[in-house]
C-alpha cells in the first residue's frame, strides 16, 4: 500500500518546519508549499529562504507559489476598504479561508496529495474544529471561517502540543536548532510597524477631525478617524473632561468619531453575516468570542435569513463592526460569522 500524500504549508518558522518533521516521522510522503502572499520589501527573500533550508534538511520538496496579486484583491484590498469605511477588519481570517485552506487545498489537488497540513494550533476531528491543547496558542478563532467541506482533509500535528514542546524538538535536530530560537512572526503579517502606519500608504489617515458626544454635541477634536477601532481611550481630546472617554462609534463619511463612558460601551446584542456554520442548528444557547484575546461569553441564538442574531447574557465592551464573532460549545467551534451590528 503507498504512503499517504500531504502537502505541508512552510513559512520558514519554527511551527511549520515540526509540523513536517512529525509528519514525516508519522510515515507519510511530505511535500511543502511556500506562499508568496503579501508584497512587503525584503520579507520572502528572508523566509523562503528559511523555508527552503527547513525542506533540505527534512528531505522534502518545496514548491513555491506566488500569490501576491490575489492576496492584495481577496484580503489586502479588503483591509484597507474596512478601515476606510470605520470598520475593525480581520484580515487572518479571510486569508485563511481564501489563500492558506483555499488556494492551498488547490494546490494539494494538483499535487495528488491526500492531505493539507499546517503549523496552526488547532484539532480537527474531519467535522469540526477544536481549541488546542496550548490555549495560550490557539489559532481556532482565525480559522472559522474555513469551508467546512475540506476539513476530512486536515491535519494538524501541533493541536495536541505545547509551544515549548515544539522548540524543544527543534532544538534537538541537527540543522534544525536555529528554528527553536527564531522570533515569533507578528499577529498580521503584512503589518511591519503599526497598522496606520500602513494605511498611511494607501489613504489619507491623519484628518482632524469633530469629536462628538452621544447627543451629536462637538466635544473635541481626533487627529483622524481612522486612528480609531471602538473602544479606544487616547490620542483624541474632549474638553473638560474629567473621567475617561471611549470610542463608541465612528462616523466615516463625516470624518467624526463619538466618545462615552466605559458604560456607555456595553453590548449584548449583535447580528452577523456571513456566515460559516459547521451544524445546521437554527437556535441554540451557546458561548460566542467576539475578539481574539477574549473569553468567550455565553449567549442566545437564532438564525434567520442567513444572519445570526446573538442575544449576549452578560454585556461585552468595545464589540467592534467588522470583526469576526465565533461560536464554542466548551471547546468545539461550532461556526461564526462577521459582526455586521452592533
Amino acid at each position: 500500500m503507498s504512503k499517504k500524500k500531504v502537502l505541508v504549508g512552510m513559512s520558514g518558522g519554527v511551527d511549520s518546519t515540526v509540523t513536517t518533521l512529525m509528519l514525516k516521522e508519522d510515515g507519510y510522503e511530505v511535500e511543502g508549499l511556500y506562499m508568496k502572499l503579501h508584497s512587503k520589501p525584503g520579507y520572502h527573500e528572508i523566509h523562503q529562504a528559511r523555508a527552503q533550508k527547513a525542506a533540505d534538511n527534512l528531505g522534502v520538496k518545496l514548491h513555491v507559489l506566488d500569490l501576491q496579486e490575489s492576496f492584495k484583491k481577496e484580503v489586502f484590498q479588503p483591509f484597507i476598504d474596512t478601515y476606510e469605511e470605520g470598520k475593525t477588519p480581520n484580515p487572518c481570517a479571510l486569508c485563511n479561508r481564501t489563500m492558506k485552506f483555499g488556494e492551498m487545498i488547490n494546490y494539494a489537488d494538483k499535487i495528488g496529495a491526500d492531505y493539507l497540513a499546517t503549523g496552526h494550533y488547532i484539532k480537527t476531528d474531519g467535522e469540526y474544529f477544536y481549541q488546542a491543547e496550548d490555549d495560550t496558542k490557539d489559532q481556532s478563532y482565525f480559522l472559522f471561517y474555513v469551508n467546512k467541506e475540506i476539513l476530512p482533509r486536515l491535519l494538524f500535528p501541533l493541536g495536541s502540543k505545547k509551544k515549548k514542546r515544539i522548540k524543544e524538538i527543534a532544538a534537538s535536530v541537527k540543522g534544525l536548532e536555529s528554528f527553536s530560537s527564531q522570533a515569533e512572526s507578528s499577529e498580521i503579517c503584512f503589518v511591519e510597524t503599526t497598522y496606520t502606519d500602513l494605511l498611511k500608504d494607501y489613504v489619507k489617515v491623519d484628518n482632524v477631525g469633530e469629536v462628538l458626544d452621544k447627543d451629536g454635541n462637538v466635544v473635541g477634536k481626533h487627529k483622524g478617524y481612522m486612528h480609531y477601532t471602538i473602544g479606544k481611550r487616547k490620542g483624541f481630546t474632549v474638553h473638560g473632561a474629567h473621567d475617561p472617554h471611549f470610542v463608541l462609534k465612528i462616523i466615516p463619511e463625516k470624518n467624526q468619531i463619538v466618545v462615552g463612558k466605559k458604560e456607555e460601551l456595553a453590548c449584548n446584542k449583535v447580528v452577523l453575516n456571513n456566515l460559516n456554520m459547521f451544524n445546521d442548528k437554527k437556535e441554540f444557547t451557546t458561548t460566542v468570542k467576539l475578539r481574539y484575546r477574549t473569553t468567550a461569553v455565553k449567549c442566545n441564538v437564532k438564525i434567520e435569513n442567513d444572519k445570526a442574531y446573538v442575544e449576549l447574557i452578560d454585556s461585552v465592551f468595545g464589540v467592534a463592526v467588522g470583526q469576526a464573532a465565533v461560536f464554542y460549545d466548551d471547546d468545539k467551534l461550532i461556526g461564526g460569522g462577521w459582526i455586521a451590528e452592533v
